[in-house]
């Protein structure tokens, strides 16, 4: 990952807040399997650490987050980790959505276009 790269998921992550929050137990197996759910349905998010309980220094459990999902570690600042790792389902399922919207305001523009004709010349 090149680091404007990393520099726009950061950006991206400023205006989200965190899911999940690990606390006095440190990442479990638990924890892992929610994380990697949330991999099914997002492919960037925060992760914040309760530095007062926690076992270990968030950079510490960043790197198992990552070496257990296989994920990207964006950023760790304080107790905050924003991880990172591509969908290509998500993805896919967004091309889709996006194709879908373009294909109906294409039709909507035909179907203005049309009106306007016919009010102009009466047909």
């Amino acid at each position: 990952m090149t680091s404007k790269e990393r520099a726009n998921l950061r950006a991206q992550a400023n205006g989200i807040d965190p899911i999940f929050q690990i606390g006095k137990e440190g990442v479990t197996d638990a924890v892992i399997a929610q994380i990697e759910d949330t991999f099914n349905t997002r492919e960037l998010f925060k992760i914040k650490v309760h530095l007062e309980t926690a076992p270990e220094t968030p950079k510490e459990m960043a790197t198992k987050i990552s070496e257990a999902t296989g994920c990207d570690i964006i950023q760790v600042i304080g107790g905050t980790i924003v991880v990172f790792r591509i969908n290509l389902i998500l993805r896919q399922k967004e091309a889709e959505k996006k194709k879908r919207q373009k294909e109906k305001a294409r039709k909507e523009a035909i179907e203005r276009r049309t009106e306007r004709a016919r009010r102009k010349y009466g047909r």
